[in-house]
């Protein structure tokens, strides 16, 4: 991925304001947040192991960035960074980071795709801080094929995810995109929103909309009744993770003008069977959806292709971030430092997707061998 200095982690960082006054200043702003980022990408999980990472290796966080750094911060100093920073702005330089990383990336093919990108929204929470009473749940938007965060936000207090992700898509270009979510999201106003903003949706349907849920089941539960049936299935599978897999997605257009449902052109059903052995007991799942995608515009193999992606923002992103990044485990809780850390340790994974990784715990391996490798991957030219 050809990358420029840009739009590399050190630049947007530099261009969040310094809520400081005037007086008192020793440290450039930009630059404890870098030396945080830093330490993120060299493997260490809480504010403590950044700050004694940085001890360690002062000499070349000296020589990195110069005259402009009087000593190398200490750990209360790294707190309170953490603590008063805008996360708002923090998480809007982080999210125009990974769109543009994102627009490099490679994509699947057309065949595979329809020429759709996959943007997968789902939140989670940080059960770290909330074991301290501080309730943070989270929202991201994944690009599914590259697994890069192209958008996060907190969820506000007394709410949840299903008034949250509107905010966090509004204002998005969305043409030439499929927007995935599971059954939480299936709500009628976002599939508006998302098609007023020029994308299309594919919604999970489950028995928190019971008439919606039977109309797709009694559809797929009939049989073939002739020329009129326009159902069309795409079957793949596979031995993945200690287990056979047979996907069957099913798709029919017979009930667009049936359904209320906010521009749905196909509903789909989808089969899957797992066995953990040949010859061991099967146990099949069947779940439902609809989508504003036509078949024209998408094919069952490639309403797969996305349907298959959404948990992509599961398995690339939230458990990675939860146990490889330490996110759950984290005890940080005052002020704004837990969406803050949340905020860049999302900005590190897209860093390390963003250079063809396949595995992020060897990424970090890595560059904790050889930290002066990762002040360039930042951004910071090491001569």
């Amino acid at each position: 991925m050809a990358l420029s200095e840009h739009n590399t982690l050190a630049a947007h960082l530099r261009m969040l304001p310094d809520p400081r006054g005037k007086q008192g200043k020793q440290f450039q702003w930009w630059h404890l947040l870098l030396i945080v980022g830093w330490g993120l990408l060299c493997g260490q999980k809480v504010v403590r192991g950044i700050a004694e990472w940085a001890q360690a290796h002062a000499a070349l966080i000296e020589e990195t960035l110069g005259e402009e750094l009087p000593r190398v911060p200490s750990e209360s100093t790294l707190r309170r960074v953490l603590r008063h920073i805008d996360v708002a702005l923090l998480e809007v330089q982080v999210g125009q980071y990974g769109q543009e990383l994102a627009a490099l990336a490679p994509c699947a093919s057309f065949e595979e795709t329809g020429g759709w990108e996959g943007q997968a929204v789902d939140g989670k929470e940080v059960r770290g801080a909330n074991t301290h009473g501080a309730q943070l749940h989270l929202v991201s938007i994944v690009q599914q094929d590259s697994g890069l965060i192209i958008g996060q936000q907190p969820v506000p207090a007394k709410t949840n995810e299903i008034k949250a992700v509107p905010a966090l898509l509004a204002g998005r270009d969305l043409r030439g995109v499929v927007v995935t979510g599971d059954a939480l999201l299936t709500q009628r106003t976002l599939a508006r929103q998302i098609v007023a903003q020029g994308g299309h949706y594919l919604m999970v349907v489950k028995r928190n909309h019971p008439d919606l849920y039977e109309d797709l089941r009694l559809l797929f539960a009939e049989a073939p009744w002739g020329p009129q049936d326009d159902r069309v299935s795409y079957t793949t599978g596979g031995h993945e993770h200690g287990r056979y897999e047979t996907r069957t997605l099913t798709t029919s257009e017979q009930l667009r003008e049936y359904l209320t449902w906010p521009g749905v052109q196909q509903v789909a059903q989808r089969t899957c069977t797992r066995q953990h052995s040949l010859g061991a007991p099967t146990h099949s799942e069947t779940t439902y959806a609809i989508t504003s995608l036509s078949r024209r515009q998408a094919n069952p193999r490639q309403l797969e292709h996305h349907w298959r992606g959404h948990w992509s923002i599961e398995n690339r992103n939230h458990y990675v971030r939860d146990e490889t990044l330490g996110e759950d485990r984290c005890q940080v809780f005052a002020g704004q430092a837990a969406v803050a850390l949340a905020a860049l340790r999302s900005a590190i994974l897209c860093l390390i997707r963003s250079q063809s990784w396949r595995c992020v715990p060897q990424a970090l391996r890595h560059y904790a061998a050889h930290p002066a490798l990762a002040w360039p991957a930042l951004g910071i030219p090491f001569s």
